[in-house]
């Protein structure tokens, strides 16, 4: 069996746990079946969505910095950046 890299692992956790609290948040507002309600519940995976990618793309950006050079790294947390700025409300 393939050894996985720590820093993968963790970034893969970060991506399920996103994952699973957007499925909870979509199973709560099929629960309570009120527009309200779901405005209020989907602020939670509104929250959580930006911080996995932040944690995410910074996790594989340390792990990356040793191995590209610095150029590349930094277009990368531009692309990031703009991602998370074209994504505001």
């Amino acid at each position: 069996m393939m050894k996985i890299n720590n820093v993968l692992f963790v970034m893969i956790c970060l991506r399920i746990f996103s994952g699973l609290t957007e499925l909870g948040a979509a199973c709560l507002m099929y629960y309570f079946k009120n527009v309200n309600t779901a405005i209020k519940i989907n602020a939670i995976p509104g929250l959580v969505g930006p911080l996995v990618l932040i944690l995410v793309s910074s996790l594989g950006l340390i792990e990356l910095s040793s191995k590209i050079n610095t150029k590349n790294l930094f277009l990368i947390a531009v692309g990031v950046f703009l991602i998370l700025i074209g994504s505001r409300n």
